[in-house]
């Protein structure tokens, strides 16, 4: 009986979770639209003052958290933040694990499913970051998104095999700068998106721009990690404020650097679109 009672309670906390999954999956979109709206807006500063004291400088998610903490009410914005990035871990791995996408068990559905699972990873570890900034815990202390790479780069390196690990890395980021181009192209995004033909042609638009900018961000980082892989030293790894600053550091670097900056806060607004316009589809397992 006793045991009948606990399978019924663990079946019943999982249904809750599973009605509770669409809310979660939007708080997580609308906390990455935050910080890429943010990020783009750096970036935005750091292309209109070419680079200046003072006047900006490009920046990763970190550092979109760190300026997010200057803000008024700073803390209780970036808990709210990092609420919505746990949020956004939790749809990632349901996702991932039990398929809520229906990507399906071939080669292409288990690839993207596998991508899915690294972002969930990816955005506990951005939550736990502004979680130390709130506690003061890392306010000096952590590596930002570049020193990230290299650290990661140099333990590939120090693996078995481990100079190949490292050209991994960097197609798979390739790859998914590739995916990123393809659905803005064939805007496969609208399949998923509820609403009316006045609200696309504008959302299509946004959401084009926001994704191509980001194909281009992951094929600049991609290179970069295969350069390292080449040159066997990791310090040639980038994360994605190093991937601006190599736009910058290009001819006319404002100009590439004001597009894709402008690009990378369309993708926060895309990030937005999806917390309110998504078909968040809960899996069978959480019914």
């Amino acid at each position: 009986m006793k045991a009948h009672s606990g399978i019924n309670a663990g079946n019943g906390m999982t249904a809750e979770f599973g009605e509770r999954l669409p809310a979660l999956a939007r708080m997580g979109y609308a906390s990455r639209g935050v910080i890429y709206v943010v990020v783009g807006a750096l970036a935005a500063l750091a292309a209109w003052s070419g680079g200046e004291a003072g006047g900006g400088q490009a920046t990763d998610s970190k550092g979109a958290l760190l300026e997010l903490l200057q803000a008024p009410f700073g803390k209780l914005l970036l808990a709210l933040i990092a609420v919505g990035l746990l949020c956004y871990a939790a749809w990632r791995a349901a996702q991932a694990g039990l398929d809520a996408d229906h990507h399906g068990t071939d080669a292409k559905g288990l690839a993207v499913r596998a991508g899915l699972g690294i972002s969930a990873i990816v955005h506990v570890g951005l939550a736990v970051f502004a979680l130390s900034l709130i506690t003061g815990w890392g306010s000096g202390g952590q590596s930002s998104g570049d020193e990230s790479s290299r650290e990661w780069t140099a333990w590939l390196m120090s693996q078995p095999f481990g100079r190949w690990l490292v050209a991994a890395v960097g197609l798979a980021i390739i790859g998914a700068g590739f995916a990123h181009l393809v659905k803005a192209w064939k805007a496969s995004f609208v399949s998923r998106f509820d609403m009316n033909a006045d609200e696309r042609r504008v959302i299509v638009p946004i959401s084009r721009f926001g994704l191509t900018a980001r194909g281009v961000v992951f094929f600049i980082i991609g290179g970069f990690f295969l350069l390292a892989a080449i040159q066997q030293d990791p310090n040639e790894a980038r994360g994605l404020s190093g991937a601006l600053q190599a736009l910058q550091d290009q001819p006319y670097g404002w100009l590439l650097l004001g597009v894709v900056a402008v690009g990378l806060a369309m993708f926060g607004a895309y990030s937005l679109i999806e917390a309110r316009y998504r078909r968040i589809q809960v899996p069978h397992e959480l019914r």
